[in-house]
């Protein structure tokens, strides 16, 4: 498989998802497209990785680094994110259940921040 496909498959899903993130109203629908761009981030990390570790392979390597591992970095980093994406999926449901408690609604640009400020002034 080219090595440009991937590359070109992660972009198109962050664009995709900052898509979802800039145009949604629906609180659950922004989580929904934050977890698309993670999702992208992660398939252009354990590319390169893939990528630089069959261009490198005639480089020996280093005292301080697993050379015989076959783990690479990308797939580290890759595993990182979804570690990242499963606290931020738990935080920002727990922030929408709470404020669809509150207001019984869900869409992100009738959350009135002013209000907010006021009241813990006055608080």
């Amino acid at each position: 498989m080219h090595v440009t496909i991937p590359y070109v498959v992660g972009a198109l899903l962050f664009g995709l998802g900052v898509y979802g993130v800039v145009r949604r109203r629906n609180a659950i629908l922004v989580l929904m497209a934050v977890e698309l761009m993670l999702n992208a981030v992660n398939l252009i990390l354990v590319t390169a990785d893939v990528s630089l570790r069959s261009a490198l392979r005639a480089v020996p390597g280093e005292a301080w680094a697993t050379p015989n591992s076959q783990a690479g970095s990308g797939g580290v980093f890759a595993l990182f994110v979804i570690v990242l994406a499963a606290a931020e999926v738990g935080v920002g449901l727990a922030i929408v259940l709470q404020y669809y408690r509150m207001r019984k609604a869900v869409a992100v640009d009738e959350v009135p921040l002013a209000e907010a400020e006021n009241e813990q002034v006055r608080g």
